[in-house]
């Protein structure tokens, strides 16, 4: 009985650092002159040393993008 609901709060908390990381790969797009549009998620690695890439799609020009590098809470532009 106890071990589907922790089985429950690990996937919850597992997906945490991704929601909380999204403020700040915005603010670091914009920073690259990128007002952002859209997030992608385009790798994320758990573990002791978490880290997410993001793809930020910028609102002009059309079809342009920046990557973003997240660790922690701490975002930077890759490209």
């Amino acid at each position: 009985m106890r071990r589907p609901a922790a089985l429950l709060m690990l996937c919850l908390l597992s997906a945490l650092p991704v929601n909380a990381q999204q403020a700040e790969a915005r603010e670091a797009a914009q920073s690259a002159n990128c007002k952002p549009t859209k997030l992608e998620v385009l790798k994320q690695v758990t573990g002791r040393i978490a880290e997410t890439i993001y793809k930020v799609s910028c609102a002009a020009p059309k079809d342009s993008f920046v990557l973003i590098q997240c660790r922690d809470r701490t975002c930077a532009v890759m490209r």
